[in-house]
């Protein structure tokens, strides 16, 4: 195995002349590695694997083939994001697999969040394995792995990591991993470089399961059409007040029980919206973001007006400890 250590001289990323020298630097070692053969990515339109695909398009084009997996627990707009930038505007060799009804599917009627965790995450690897036994030619594996991926909390661990594939393709592939010795910062730095737009270069952090962590409990189709879209509504509205830019990670959490509400002067059941906006610097610890009643206020009569089935909206004030960030 592969010992990844950053040298302790390598000069931070900070500016674009820093992050064009490394775009330059990667872009012949990938070339140099790759050669002519093809390396396959799956695109997640999370910030590492769209620095990652950029880079290696600018690299070498056509030749990297980007999956993009669509487990229909996406944010609201955030594959069709995906499809635009890098199919439309990047010309990207692009596969997109809708994989919605395969995922829910599964997924019905399961209400423990380490075993949503493992379905949503097996059957993601059983897609793109799919996908990836279809495509003739492909040597390497591309990953947007970064330098904290590879730290445990008592020093360097050896990396070789393939997440999770069948053990065929595995021992088929070679690793391409041009961002191993960067932190998050520093991948930002490059990502604005390449010209990635700013809304996936500073994308806050989005659990693997998506939505299926913030659907609490057993998910249904309608409950997470509300999440999707009261969560949309919540960053927003951040953008709209510039909170979006001071806040680590803000979402919406919809519980899978109901209360009474009145509605056109009619009582009604309705989930409640569940808001947690929060600050750190390592996800060890956070704090509980200040936000501004006025805006709360617009949040909660936008939410309750326009998301179908939502009849409350709540804020939560936990700081990690004791509460950890995620819900689920």
């Amino acid at each position: 195995m592969e010992i990844i250590v950053r040298p302790e001289n390598m000069q931070r990323i900070t500016t674009p002349e820093l992050a064009q020298a490394f775009i330059d630097e990667q872009v012949d070692l990938i070339r140099k590695q790759v050669g002519n053969k093809k390396v396959l990515l799956a695109l997640s339109g999370g910030v590492d694997s769209s620095v990652v695909a950029a880079l290696l398009i600018r690299a070498i084009g056509k030749q990297l083939i980007c999956v993009h997996v669509n487990h229909g627990l996406m944010r609201k707009g955030e594959s069709e994001n995906v499809l635009e930038v890098f199919r439309n505007q990047m010309d990207a060799n692009l596969i997109y697999v809708d994989a919605t009804d395969r995922f829910l599917n599964l997924l019905a009627g399961v209400a423990e969040p380490e075993q949503k965790r493992k379905i949503i995450g097996n059957e993601f690897i059983n897609v793109f394995a799919e996908e990836a036994r279809k495509e003739d030619g492909i040597a390497f594996l591309a990953q947007g792995t970064i330098y904290p991926d590879i730290l445990e909390s008592k020093g360097v661990k050896a990396h070789h990591n393939v997440g999770g594939l069948p053990d065929d393709l595995k021992k088929k592939f070679e690793l391409v991993e041009p961002l191993a010795l960067l932190f998050k910062d520093e991948v930002r730095v490059v990502g604005v470089e390449l010209g990635l737009p700013a809304e996936m270069v500073y994308r806050q952090p989005f659990p693997g399961p998506g939505l299926g962590v913030r659907c609490l409990g057993a998910i249904t189709r309608d409950r997470l059409h509300a999440l999707r879209e009261a969560d949309a509504i919540l960053r927003e509205e951040f953008d709209a007040c510039g909170l979006a830019g001071k806040v680590w990670q803000y979402f919406v959490a919809v519980p899978d029980f109901t209360s009474v509400g009145v509605r056109d002067g009619k009582r009604y059941m309705g989930w409640p919206a569940i808001i947690r906006a929060v600050n750190t610097t390592d996800a060890m610890t956070a704090t509980i973001e200040e936000v501004p009643y006025a805006v709360l206020h617009k949040i909660t009569a936008r939410i309750t007006a326009e998301v179908e089935g939502i009849n409350r909206v709540l804020l939560d004030l936990t700081p990690k400890p004791v509460g950890t960030i995620e819900w689920e």
